[in-house]
């Protein structure tokens, strides 16, 4: 597969910087303090430990999908290949990071209905009952995520 160019957009039409040496310099340069703590604890949290660098990675590239950050995607994809992770694993963690997301929202329509029902009922979103069950205990949730 062809990887898609990054050079088909001029620059002052890019959504994002290139991350050149001069602009990571610059940043760290800042603040050299909590660049410095960010590096250490980034290399820290990335080691084996209980979980391999390579699942670390993988999480990675699927948080880094939700957060829908393109360096972040960019970098952890990287690492995850290094470690070992196959396109058919990157991409099983995508599809969880989409789920999750997706699961989300689906999860939080709990709060619009009990909204419209309070609202139907007459009663302050902030009162301790719920509305849809008339007792202090929420609705019954059939998959949280």
């Amino acid at each position: 597969m062809k990887p898609i160019s990054d050079g088909e957009m001029a620059p002052e039409q890019q959504l994002y910087p290139h991350p050149t040496v001069e602009l990571t310099g610059r940043r760290k340069q800042l603040d050299p303090g909590a660049a410095a703590a960010f590096h250490a604890f980034s290399k820290s949290v990335f080691q084996d430990g209980a979980l391999s660098a390579k699942t670390k990675q993988l999480i990675a590239v699927a948080v880094a999908h939700v957060t829908q950050c393109p360096y972040c995607i960019r970098g952890h994809t990287t690492a995850a290949v290094r470690t070992g992770s196959t396109a058919e694993e990157i991409m099983e963690a995508i599809w969880v990071a989409a789920e999750m997301r997706a699961g989300g929202t689906y999860a939080h329509s709990l709060l619009a209905l009990d909204q419209i029902a309070r609202e139907e009922a007459g009663k302050p979103a902030n009162q301790k009952t719920t509305a849809m069950t008339g007792t202090g205990a929420p609705p019954a949730i059939e998959n949280a995520g």
